[in-house]
């Protein structure tokens, strides 16, 4: 018999099977909806964000960099525009290969490539580095229409750094160069809105006015939002935030003076800085020799680097700031200063000078050994007497000494606005317990007093502290801070934020005493070592010379120029400020191993003068005689310096700004 099935059962069963089926599919349309509510809803804002990031890219736009001016607006430190060709390493497969092909049509000389190969030890494979720099529009030409053959290789646009004035005031300007491992770890260490700023620049200030004004000359970093294309290429713009151009920052010095001074010292090594010392502002800041700051804008090549490097004379060195020399007699007038205001002597007190002075059995030596007879302090500052001074820094002591040169700034960190500047050597006792190891090196001997009187021993100072405390002297005993810059300016608003020292302190020197020392410096310049310099000049100044020991002449032997190698022979040194009645410029100048006081760094001081008070400009033949060390006071007729034509070369291609 067949039998019958339970069609009721069956239902059921039926029934069972779709309700499973319908919540299988319910559940799975649950979880699909939920999904699509976790993606559309509360992932939306970082979906789309990743969408757009797929499809657009944030770019930064680097600013402009500010612009240097001298203290009349002439240009130190610019911009222009130019295409470069660039290789990002790590998409290049072979990189020896592509340079070579890319040679066939671009001109790529050896120095560029060697200077290419150093870029890419000192860099990351990923940053985009340049090969070539400075590339003609055809050159661009050729280049665009193989570009197809280069992966990881562009032409970009980019702000070259100019310095219009080559090698004049590149101590004091310095440079700009790519920012290198050490300063990348560096930036990282920033805080996060600085480290932003600094996205995309790829070039920072290395020196002088660039490293030390870095933050107000880079601007703000902008941004551009892009759409790109499937390789990544920009297609179109979006949105955009422009770049807030870098301040202006004008320096105190008159670029004009600069390069006059620089011409006169010539091929001769030295130093001068001038102070107004009415506010601290620094006219004239020489180092020479100098160097070109362009060589370093795009990656200094080998040869250059190792010309700079090695040569005997040190062109990298900022001797105003960094050098350091025995003062000479240009010490003697702060010496007289400070046996004043201790009560140590009288201005009338008198000296015999017999042209030596003994301490035990050691006899201290004068110039020429010719004695001077009765010497009081007056004379002694106008006549240079050495042996004036041997006795009052043995009646001092080494502390004393110490203790009132020390306000002056002698030793010191003058705080310019600079940096790398250096103390140089003021001694005293604790000095050298600290500076040397062995006792009986620890210890100070009453014999090691006698030299610092005439600014020899262990006194070492810079060109700027014998200027600071020059200016200071100068202007009654009242300390303003030297600055290289008077001010910065907005680069959209132009409003300009002076910078000037607004705490000068008083040293509260007896305005008796300063008068005595200034009017012993004033017959210096009249009827003393620097007489014959200073003659015929239309204004009073007072100075002092001096001749500074570059190595130890023997207590037997007498010095003898033409013995001696050209390294070894003395500084020649003068410090100065004029006019006397209101000083507006106090000076310290060395020109090394160049002999007398009177003799080289003299002469150069009264031009300095002449060209600030008089608006002189020394000729031709009187230049050339001030570079040979032959000038005293000015031969010929002086030049107008404000009609005096700026050199072609100073003028800036293409700024941007």
């Amino acid at each position: 018999m067949t039998e019958l099935r339970n069609v009721e059962a069956d239902l059921a069963k039926f029934r069972t099977r779709v309700l499973v089926a319908g919540l299988v599919v319910l559940f799975a349309f649950g979880l699909l909806v939920a999904r699509m509510v976790y993606l559309q809803i509360m992932r939306h804002e970082d979906l789309l964000a990743q969408a757009e990031s797929n499809r657009t890219a944030v770019l930064p736009v680097v600013p402009n960099r500010g612009q240097i001016l001298d203290r009349h607006g002439r240009v130190l430190a610019t911009n222009f525009s130019a295409y470069t060709l660039e290789i990002t390493p790590s998409r290049v497969k072979d990189l020896d290969a592509t340079i070579e092909a890319l040679g066939e049509l671009v001109d790529i000389q050896p120095r560029d490539k060697r200077r290419f190969r150093k870029l890419v030890e000192e860099s990351r494979s990923f940053d985009s580095l340049p090969i070539r720099t400075r590339l003609s529009d055809e050159e661009v030409a050729r280049f665009t229409v193989q570009r197809f053959r280069f992966p990881g290789v562009d032409v970009r646009a980019r702000l070259i750094r100019h310095y219009p004035q080559g090698e004049v005031a590149s101590h004091v300007v310095g440079y700009i160069g790519r920012i290198n491992q050490r300063e990348k770890e560096a930036i990282e260490d920033w805080p996060e809105d600085e480290q932003a700023n600094y996205r995309g620049t790829e070039s920072i200030g290395k020196l002088g006015a660039e490293q030390q004004y870095e933050r107000a000359l880079h601007g703000i970093t902008g941004f551009d939002r892009v759409e790109t294309s499937a390789g990544g290429r920009a297609v179109r713009s979006l949105s955009n935030t422009p770049a807030t151009p870098g301040d202006t920052v004008v320096l105190s010095i008159d670029i004009q003076l600069q390069k006059l001074i620089e011409d006169m010292f010539g091929q001769r090594r030295g130093a001068l800085v001038a102070i107004d010392p009415r506010n601290g502002e620094v006219l004239a800041f020489v180092s020479k020799p100098t160097f070109d700051p362009n060589l370093f804008v795009e990656g200094i090549d080998v040869e250059n680097w190792k010309a700079l490097n090695e040569s005997v004379d040190k062109p990298l060195l900022n001797r105003a700031l960094r050098g350091t020399y025995p003062p000479g007699s240009t010490y003697k007038p702060f010496m007289a200063l400070a046996a004043l205001e201790t009560g140590t002597r009288s201005a009338n007190t008198v000296i015999n000078d017999p042209g030596y002075w003994m301490f035990g059995n050691h006899r201290f030596r004068s110039h020429g050994d010719v004695g001077l007879g009765a010497v009081d302090m007056h004379r002694s500052i106008v006549k240079s007497s050495n042996t004036y001074y041997y006795s009052l820094a043995n009646e001092m002591g080494v502390d004393a000494m110490h203790d009132f040169m020390a306000p002056l700034g002698f030793g010191q960190i003058t705080g310019i606005d600079l940096r790398g500047e250096v103390r140089g050597v003021l001694p005293n006792q604790q000095w050298k317990r600290t500076n040397y190891k062995r006792p009986e090196q620890q210890r100070w001997y009453a014999g090691e007093t006698i030299s610092l009187g005439i600014g020899q021993g262990y006194n070492n100072f810079t060109m700027l502290q014998l200027a600071h405390a020059m200016a200071t002297l100068a202007h009654g005993g009242v300390k303003h801070k030297p600055r290289l810059t008077m001010a910065t300016e907005d680069a959209v608003t132009r409003v300009r934020t002076p910078l000037t020292d607004r705490t000068p302190v008083n040293l509260g020197y007896q305005r008796g005493h300063i008068d005595v020392v200034l009017k012993a410096m004033q017959a210096v310049a009249v009827e003393g070592t620097s007489a014959r310099v200073f003659s015929g000049a239309g204004y009073t100044s007072g100075g002092k010379t001096g001749t500074a020991q570059a190595v130890t002449i023997g207590q037997k032997d007498r010095y003898d120029a033409r013995k001696l190698e050209e390294h070894q022979r003395d500084h020649s040194l003068y410090v100065a400020f004029a006019p006397v009645d209101n000083p507006r410029v106090a000076l310290a100048v060395v020109v090394e191993n160049a002999g007398f006081g009177a003799a080289s760094a003299a002469p150069i001081a009264r031009r300095v003068f002449d060209y600030l008070i008089l608006d002189q400009y020394p000729n031709p033949q009187d230049l050339l005689a001030v570079q040979k060390g032959e000038a005293s006071a000015p031969i010929g007729a002086p030049l107008v310096a404000s009609e005096v034509p700026l050199p072609a070369e100073w003028a800036s291609p293409a700024p941007l700004q």
